[in-house]
């Protein structure tokens, strides 16, 4: 672990998350640096296609995370 360092797939990979019919739905291509997992690599699309960021802001206490967070909730390997 590094201090200051926290894994995006620790809040915003959810594989047992399950799609209500008033979610967007986007599907990306990624490929991750070496020495990156998939399911952090697509975390990370996750977060900052949505409510991360490198900043803390001062709307962060009036929104709800678990709510308005993207998620990463199905990785499926693609050959080529």
């Amino acid at each position: 672990f590094k201090a200051g360092v926290k894994e995006y797939k620790l809040t915003y990979y959810t594989p047992e998350y399950e799609t209500k019919d008033t979610d967007i739905l986007a599907a990306f291509r990624v490929t991750p640096q070496p020495g990156v997992p998939p399911e952090e690599a697509g975390a990370a699309v996750a977060a900052e296609s949505s409510t991360g960021t490198w900043t803390t802001v001062w709307t962060d206490g009036l929104t709800s995370l678990d709510r308005y967070k993207g998620r990463c909730y199905h990785i499926e390997a693609v050959p080529g």
